[in-house]
């Protein structure tokens, strides 16, 4: 806990070390991080049109809940993939400085919360061509937000610890995080499966109430009592475990790297 709290009062040097990888990893590009929200925009517009006419879903409603599920998971994703790497990646700072280790952890979330916020630029361009308007509950995306990057956080801690020990646990994180992308309603929207169906596939992801207290907002809706129940009940129950695991293997971090 004192690691973690030392790092939550080092947010300024987080927040610096964010912005070098984000300018490092682009450096001399004319676009920059943009080249990925023109990639991401190429990728939405190409899967809408060609599953939207196999699904024969409107595209009032498929293509907006396209674009917010892919940017969202892409940001869902990434944190927890480079929260494998996370200790990994920062071996050299680590061995020769005494700062928190948890702020490796806040700088790859922090990173990747600004490349978030370019890709979010597609979503006005969707919700303009389709025609959908935007809703007041919107705001109530923000603490959404706030409870998906609490989440990633202990996973990203948990995974950085572990994935320091044995390397190839990243793949396998990896590929768990493929079969989650098919199960989740990102590519298809969640009213065209069997009602039984949808009772097991969504009442029991989780990935799909972090999703929802986010899109749903962005879509207009309000996301329902379970999604944030089981979001918030994710939260304390993932930093119990991470607070536990954390203490117990943090010292030994620095030699398995």
């Amino acid at each position: 806990m004192s690691d973690i709290a030392a790092a939550a009062r080092r947010m300024p040097l987080v927040g610096i070390l964010g912005w070098q990888d984000v300018r490092q990893r682009y450096r001399r590009s004319a676009l920059g991080p943009l080249w990925l929200t023109i990639s991401m925009g190429v990728m939405i517009a190409t899967i809408g049109i060609v599953f939207g006419s196999l699904f024969n879903s409107p595209m009032t409603e498929f293509l907006p809940s396209l674009a917010s599920g892919i940017i969202l998971w892409g940001f869902i994703s990434t944190v927890i993939s480079e929260g494998c790497t996370s200790f990994i990646a920062s071996d050299a700072i680590i061995r020769q400085l005494p700062i928190p280790l948890f702020v490796h952890v806040l700088r790859m979330a922090w990173r990747n919360v600004i490349i978030l916020g370019h890709n979010l630029l597609i979503l006005p361009i969707v919700f303009i061509a389709v025609g959908k308007s935007v809703h007041p509950v919107l705001f109530v995306s923000i603490l959404g937000f706030a409870l998906l990057v609490v989440n990633l956080l202990w996973m990203a801690l948990i995974l950085g610890a572990a994935c320091a020990r044995f390397r190839d646990l990243s793949q396998i994180v990896g590929s768990v995080l493929q079969v989650i992308f098919y199960l989740t309603p990102i590519m298809w929207l969640p009213q065209s499966l069997p009602a039984k169906v949808s009772a097991y596939l969504l009442d029991f992801n989780p990935a799909y109430h972090l999703l929802e207290i986010v899109r749903a907002p962005l879509l207009g809706h309000p996301p329902s009592a379970m999604n944030w129940t089981i979001s918030g009940a994710l939260a304390i129950a993932g930093w119990t475990v991470a607070v536990l695991f954390y203490g117990r293997f943090r010292r030994r971090i620095a030699y398995w790297l």
